[in-house]
């Protein structure tokens, strides 16, 4: 997922301005839209009874024009925003993040660091005051029907999600157990702290509000084209995982010795039937990118016999 980091707006703050500390109840966000509304429909007969005659006047009615124009962006930008937060923190997404601060997991969340059309990342920040990455994914996203090839064929779960809610459920679950296996296995990941329903609280990787810079965004050579070849065979033989979704928008690299992998939900057991597609799809994926960069050493290919040898 293409990362990009935002400060919270005025119209953001407003609307989380429940999710403060300690299990208090969050307040749902505000429906303006109504007002929203009327506050255009109000700048549109103020533009539209400015006649010809008017705008000769000179440049007050022109700077009045130019005033409203803007003030009509800001209001549609503001609604949009707060649709998207809706979209994010319905009610059942409030109720688990209460249960989350109950928890003393999280304190409160920041603004958005991270979105993706499957869910958002947000800086979220502990009762000790360190930083945490809130994942939090969208129950109303389509993208999780195509998800049913990475749960199906995985003796983990045996009982297949028959709603979009449960499979996003099974889906945070299985993202944190696929961390904690490739920690397990010495590889590099954000530290799974805690998951409830669609959110699954983690380790900030980088210096909040700014995550740290992806492969994509990054200088990398030859010891990254290295290290990433021999996570993969690593991931494979000793956590008996394959990323199944491996690119150069899920490595960060925090530092120039320092790579960490992330975006583990897609992640499947090597005794899972699509597992070789899946790992030769990762390795091309990676030769292709560092090919692009200027680092080559052997076909895909070649590299799967190698982590299957």
């Amino acid at each position: 997922m293409k990362g990009y980091v935002v400060r919270p707006s005025a119209a953001f703050a407003t609307s989380l301005k429940g999710f403060r500390r300690n299990g208090e109840t969050m307040e749902e966000p505000d429906d303006d839209s109504a007002e929203t509304e009327a506050a255009e429909d109000s700048l549109a007969a103020e533009r539209g009874s400015m006649t010809e005659g008017d705008l000769e006047q000179g440049s007050g009615l022109r700077e009045r024009i130019r005033r409203s124009e803007k003030a009509s962006r800001h209001l549609r930008h503001d609604s949009n925003e707060r649709k998207t937060v809706e979209e994010v923190f319905d009610k059942a997404t409030n109720f688990a993040l209460n249960e989350l601060m109950a928890r003393g997991e999280i304190s409160y969340l920041n603004g958005v660091v991270r979105a993706g059309k499957e869910a958002r990342v947000y800086w979220g920040v502990a009762a000790d005051g360190s930083p945490r990455a809130v994942k939090i994914y969208l129950t109303a996203s389509a993208e999780f029907k195509k998800r049913m090839r990475y749960v199906a064929g995985d003796k983990r779960f045996q009982q297949l999600p028959n709603s979009v809610r449960q499979m996003i459920k099974l889906w945070v679950q299985k993202e944190f157990k696929n961390l904690k296996l490739a920690a397990e296995a010495g590889i590099r990941v954000p530290e799974a702290l805690a998951f409830n329903e669609n959110i699954l609280v983690m380790e900030f990787i980088g210096n909040p509000p700014a995550p740290a810079p992806i492969f994509a965004e990054a200088e990398v050579d030859a010891l990254d084209y290295k290290w990433t070849i021999n996570m993969i065979r690593r991931l494979y033989k000793e956590a008996d995982l394959v990323h199944a979704d491996l690119s150069e928008y899920n490595i960060f690299k925090p530092a120039p010795k320092e790579r960490v992998l992330f975006d583990m939900g897609s992640a499947v057991l090597s005794s899972h039937p699509e597992s070789k597609e899946l790992l030769l799809r990762d390795i091309t994926n990676i030769v292709s990118f560092f090919k692009k960069r200027g680092v080559y050493e052997k076909a895909p290919e070649k590299i799967l016999e190698t982590v299957l040898a």
